[in-house]
């Protein structure tokens, strides 16, 4: 695989488990041998992410901290502490082949909320203009469990959609997809290419590999949830090895690729479809499913149960009423009490209810996405 001429934008993740040594720190030997993969596509003319674990785990070697779990305030200043390290050793190493570094740091609100997400695309946007090269990672010194992805496979998702990315690669401390954990099961075979993530596909995930990683196949697969609809190309392979990006164009090198999704969603409904934690949930009678399958709105006539906490224009996760099946994601056109009070309802029923004239649907179809 020769990237460079495949791919005109590409979203590398790196794990902490490949960038941060548990003894020693960090491998700086390996990010250099990185960057110089990193700086052959960048002459080619190639747009490059990079979104970079490791300020955690750095940090708890610099403060002397455990390995072992730590409380918010101590992972926050391991973060504090090992991002400025972190960063720098970044814009040192590409440095050395003349290609300049900005740093973003995000939270999940930064990408979940519209405004932010746009100022944050804007922001990177800017610095590939100039041909600078974005180092992304979460904002662990201020992220609290309510607010952060927890991972950055699914952040680098995120980012891959917001900056239209063509490939994101997942360079972590496994090869690829398994049929089942090959740490726990001998039998378990490497899937080279996945076309859709399944339910079958979703039953092999497994747990993370090292106790420096957050992640897991079970965070990569959502990630592929998130990317692949908009269009980009997914992969994960073993980034241990020297020179991982430039082992792809090797015959034997064993990855998973993800392909992107063959009708590809806006923009918009892009950003929808990744929202990682909907404030509200609402299940549709089977009628509604259908018509939602055709192309239609949702209508408040179709809706069985609302829970959650959630306003007008707040992502919910829509199910089938039975079951946790999620069959998509919208934009609520309503705040969750005038909602409860509407449901099974008909539209000429709903004026009278609530006191005013209603909106036609719960959730239009422009702010909709279908699984």
């Amino acid at each position: 695989m020769k990237l460079e001429t495949t791919y005109k934008r590409i979203v590398i993740k790196i794990g902490s488990a490949l960038l941060v040594d548990g003894q020693t720190g960090l491998r700086n030997r390996w990010m250099q041998r990185l960057c110089e993969d990193i700086s052959a596509l960048h002459t080619a003319g190639t747009d490059v992410l990079i979104v970079s674990s490791g300020a955690i785990a750095t940090g708890r070697k610099i403060l002397n901290l455990s390995a072992d779990s730590l409380r918010l305030e101590e992972s926050q200043a391991a973060a504090a502490a090992g991002q400025i390290v972190l960063a720098h050793h970044w814009n040192t190493a590409l440095a050395t082949h003349d290609i300049t570094t900005g740093q973003i740091l995000l939270t999940l609100e930064d990408t979940e909320t519209r405004r932010r997400f746009l100022n944050a695309r804007a922001t990177i946007n800017a610095l590939l203009k100039l041909k600078a090269v974005p180092v992304i990672n979460e904002n662990d010194t201020v992220a609290t469990n309510e607010i952060r992805y927890g991972d950055n496979d699914r952040l680098a998702a995120r980012v891959a959609t917001m900056v239209g990315a063509d490939l994101l690669i997942l360079l972590s401390d496994v090869d690829g997809l398994y049929t089942a954990p090959p740490a726990r099961n001998p039998d378990a075979k490497h899937l080279p290419i996945v076309d859709a993530i399944t339910p079958e596909i979703e039953a092999m995930a497994g747990l993370a590999a090292s106790n420096l990683s957050r992640g897991g196949i079970r965070t990569k697969l959502d990630a592929a949830k998130i990317a692949t609809p908009a269009g980009t190309t997914m992969i994960i392979t073993d980034g241990r090895i020297d020179h991982p990006l430039e082992a792809l164009r090797d015959t034997n090198t064993r990855y998973t690729l993800f392909k992107p999704a063959k009708n590809t969603v806006s923009a918009w409904k892009s950003w929808i479809a990744g929202q990682l934690e909907p404030s509200g949930k609402i299940k549709i009678d089977a009628g509604a499913e259908t018509a939602l399958r055709n192309g239609k709105s949702l209508l408040p006539a179709g809706i069985r149960k609302v829970s959650g906490s959630f306003l007008r224009g707040d992502t919910i996760a829509i199910c089938v009423d039975g079951s946790n099946r999620e069959i998509g994601r919208g934009l609520s056109a309503y705040d969750e009490a005038e909602l409860q009070r509407i449901i099974g309802r008909r539209s000429s029923e709903i004026e009278t209810i609530l006191g005013y004239a209603p909106r036609a649907a719960a959730i239009h179809r422009d702010d909709l996405v279908l699984n």
